[in-house]
């Protein structure tokens, strides 16, 4: 379908991109994987005409493309679902997938044909099994459903080439199975997808070929089934990572943390007890929905139980807000890091200082050095503190909100979904600083929906299911037996 060969692509003294290669095969569903600032996003906006190369070649069926534009990849038929989704939320689900391109009945006086869009969106979406109705209003629908219609519009693009970047990152496994429908759908249409993800199942599940870049560089293309997990951790990180979760024994103290009754407004939460202590990383397992997060929203007061209590060091303790819970030693680090868990536009400086902002005269001197300090500590990966946090990766992002927190010295850190839409090399940091909290003897409590994740770096896991904890496993005694255990908590997530 496509080569690029030989690309090349800086921003200023930056080489983002390095002789960088990818070929894809017409109806092939391709893999792409490199950490958070490989250069696969640069590859791809350069393939989408966003971005213009500076060296190499591009060859799209046959043809040489000296200057590609947005209008051209549109007219070629390359199509860009983002990770972040880009629609008109006040629109209706047609006028969205037809944005630009909608038919009029008499286009001077600008009277679109309804009774036609609608049909040509319902033609659509009966092609990809979506259960949306075309006049439906885009803000009402769930992300899973807002992925459809994104979908969708590259459908009436006439799209030869479909770009899938970290589409699952927001999705329940479920819409996963729905997505991975409609991407075999377009396969045997014809259609190429190229498949960008952090997620190892996936890649082996949906994949046929995979190409692999670090550090702006084409490592390899291969056959996804000719690789091993530990082959390909090998390849995107330059290193063998021998242990991904680097669980050490720490030494398990009293209870800390304890949680009794507690229930909200909504009936997401019932009911819900447990114990957490020092030195202990206790996890929360549990499908989509089934009350993980919301419990600990509860426990942080980003929202408002109306029953149950909560105790700090065996004092009862009332959290009314979030300012309550970080006063008794709590942090939560959300599973929402761009919405939730960071100011986008300001600095890496300003970001780390949020929560330690004690003076009303700023002491500069210092808040750069406590910076520079996590920094180092964490590993952010940046040449000046004072670029917004927005220029960061994904994983350099989580590290930030990471080190906003450390900077409290709290006892208990929450942490929701922490390696979400960041590759392997950056979890395995974030695995490491965990594991460092347990051995200085902080309580930490981790929400992940991976669960060979919780198996791999907790010592208990509570698992959810409908708001009610259902189950208990203890870590140690499945130590040779991971396959037993995820089987476990899956019958404790369904309640079967």
């Amino acid at each position: 379908m496509f080569s690029m060969e030989n690309i090349e692509k800086s921003f200023g003294p930056v080489h983002v991109l390095k002789k960088a290669n990818l070929e894809v095969k017409k109806g092939e569903i391709h893999a792409f994987m490199g950490e958070n600032g490989a250069g696969k996003s640069t590859l791809m906006n350069i393939l989408a005409g966003l971005l213009e190369k500076d060296a190499g070649k591009i060859i799209f069926e046959g043809r040489e493309i000296p200057k590609m534009t947005a209008n051209l990849a549109t007219e070629l038929g390359i199509a860009f679902v983002h990770q972040e989704l880009n629609l008109a939320e006040d629109l209706s689900v047609a006028e969205n997938v037809f944005i630009g391109r909608l038919p009029y009945k008499n286009q001077l006086l600008g009277l679109v044909d309804y009774k036609k869009l609608y049909e040509q969106t319902q033609s659509l979406l009966n092609m990809i099994g979506a259960k949306v109705s075309p006049n439906e209003i885009v803000s009402k629908l769930s992300t899973a459903n807002k992925q459809l219609v994104e979908i969708c519009k590259a459908l009436t693009l006439n799209a030869k080439v479909i770009i899938f970047d970290e589409p699952t990152t927001a999705l329940s496994d479920k819409d996963v199975e729905v997505l991975f429908i409609i991407i075999r759908r377009l396969k045997e249409k014809g259609v190429s997808s190229i498949y960008i993800s952090h997620r190892m199942k996936e890649i082996f599940e949906l994949g046929e070929r995979i190409t692999i870049m670090r550090d702006g560089e084409y490592i390899a293309t291969e056959k996804v089934k000719s690789l091993s997990e530990d082959e390909i951790i090998s390849m995107l990180v330059g290193r063998e990572i021998k242990d991904l979760y680097p669980k050490e024994p720490t030494e398990i103290g009293s209870t800390y943390l304890e949680v009794k009754d507690l229930s909200d407004k909504v009936g997401k939460v019932k009911n819900v007890s447990f114990q957490a202590r020092r030195g202990e990383v206790l996890g929360f397992a549990g499908l989509v929905g089934s009350g993980r997060t919301e419990t600990l929203r509860l426990i942080f007061g980003a929202d408002r139980a109306v029953s149950g209590k909560i105790f700090v060091n065996q004092k009862e303790v009332k959290i009314k807000s979030p300012n309550d819970a970080i006063s008794s030693g709590i942090c939560l680090l959300t599973e929402d890091r761009k919405r939730q868990g960071l100011l986008l536009n300001l600095s890496i400086k300003d970001n780390i200082n949020l929560t330690n902002l004690k003076n009303f005269v700023l002491n500069q001197k210092s808040l750069t050095d406590t910076s520079n300090r996590f920094i180092k500590e964490v590993n952010i990966k940046t040449n000046n503190m004072n670029n917004p946090v927005s220029s960061l990766s994904g994983g350099n992002q989580q590290k930030v909100v990471l080190a906003k927190w450390l900077n409290t010295d709290n006892e208990i850190y929450i942490f929701d979904e922490p390696t979400k839409g960041i590759d392997v090399g950056a979890k395995s940091e974030i695995y490491n600083i965990i594991n460092h909290l347990a051995l200085q003897g902080k309580t930490v409590l981790i929400v992940s929906s991976e669960i060979p994740e919780l198996l791999g770096i907790c010592d208990r896991i509570q698992v959810f299911h409908e708001g009610k904890i259902t189950g208990e496993i203890d870590v140690s005694s499945f130590e040779s037996k991971q396959d037993e255990a995820q089987e476990l908590i899956m019958k404790y997530a369904t309640a079967s």
